[in-house]
């Protein structure tokens, strides 16, 4: 089993690809470790990795896939939120746009309409994965950020301008674009207003 990963980052989209010679590995990343590595491109990485078979075993059709993360604690917390029932990897992956720190708080302090905001979870999930999952929190909501050269924007003011595209209709993919465009930029917004503001004033800018 590959437990981690260290070779040089060659392109980031819902997957990291990772070469290391001759071999280049796609792996799967949560949202907001995408944000932290899109500063590395072309650098070395370390990702701790697990696997994931995906697919219906009964129609005998199972694809394994890699999921990775940037610190070994993320890793431990993905699977413990995998297990809670009517969540699953794909779901979890989907959810995690806020940094582990961030969402073990969420469960540590009971706030199931914060955790409602997540992609995929909604209120009654929320409520499974607290009654599962809150007094293993204390460890996972000390975690101190990892050290990555992002930009100058808040990683709250970006995590809540995601919930708001999705919210206004755009879709995962569409969202993450649009805000990548705004990150690359440089600027500083200094809340999720002025950041939605100045995403739509570039959309129509260019159409």
């Amino acid at each position: 089993m590959i437990t981690k990963i260290t070779g040089t980052l060659l392109s980031l989209d819902e997957h990291a690809t990772v070469a290391v010679d001759p071999f280049e590995y796609a792996v799967g990343i949560p949202d907001f470790n995408r944000r932290q590595l899109q500063s590395q491109i072309g650098r070395q990485v370390s990702l701790h990795t697990l696997h994931h078979l995906e697919g219906n075993p009964a129609h005998g059709r199972l694809t394994p896939r890699l999921i990775g993360f940037l610190r070994a604690e993320e890793r431990e917390f993905f699977e413990m939120f995998c297990s809670v029932d009517g969540v699953g990897v794909k779901k979890a992956l989907r959810a995690m746009i806020k940094p582990v720190q961030d969402v073990a708080v969420l469960i540590e302090e009971q706030d199931s309409k914060g955790l409602s905001t997540l992609p995929g979870i909604g209120p009654a999930t929320a409520e499974r994965i607290i009654a599962k999952l809150r007094r293993k929190m204390p460890k996972f909501a000390l975690i101190v950020g990892i050290d990555v050269p992002t930009s100058e924007i808040k990683r709250d003011v970006v995590d809540d301008a995601f919930v708001a595209l999705c919210a206004l209709g755009h879709s995962e993919a569409d969202a993450r674009r649009l805000l990548d465009s705004a990150i690359e930029s440089k600027k500083k917004f200094k809340d999720v207003n002025d950041l939605l503001t100045t995403i739509y004033d570039e959309s129509h800018g260019r159409n």
